[in-house]
């Protein structure tokens, strides 16, 4: 799958909850991907900025 048509329907960067859609998964578990450092964000304060990049790679990489 190329990385331009893959979540071509979300902005650059996206939430949490955009997250929980992207891997149809619920909350905490998306909080646990997260505080593990599988899916590369900023945090900041207590908000997560996740490039969609970051979830594309994590896919691709995910075993």
């Amino acid at each position: 799958m190329s990385d331009n048509i893959l979540f071509s329907e979300y902005p650059d960067v996206v939430t949490v909850d955009d997250l929980q859609k992207m891997l149809k998964i619920g909350r905490n578990s998306a909080y646990d991907i997260l505080k593990s450092g599988l899916i590369k964000t900023i945090k900041v304060g207590k908000r997560y900025i996740i490039p969609k990049q970051s979830v594309i790679n994590f896919l691709a990489t995910a075993k």
